[in-house]
């Protein structure tokens, strides 16, 4: 017997779900952040705002794979 482990099967079925959840913790940390902007040092201020520009770009690109889910979705694709 083998003691190599096997990947799991790609199960797609949840995606649609997970995707969405990701998008909507992203975006409260996103605003959350934004809140602390104002007490924050300048130094601080920058990696805020960078921190936040990438998140929106994440979110961005979720929303577009969730579309793509959702599209396999009603094809039957998973």
């Amino acid at each position: 017997m083998s003691d190599k482990k096997q990947p799991n099967p790609d199960n797609r079925k949840n995606n649609v779900e997970r995707l969405h959840d990701m998008i909507e913790n992203t975006q409260q940390k996103l605003q959350d952040a934004e809140m602390s902007l104002e007490h924050a040092s300048p130094d601080e201020q920058e990696i805020i705002k960078r921190k936040n520009k990438n998140r929106k770009k994440s979110i961005e690109a979720m929303k577009e794979e969730m579309k793509d889910e959702m599209a396999a979705r009603r094809k039957g694709d998973c």
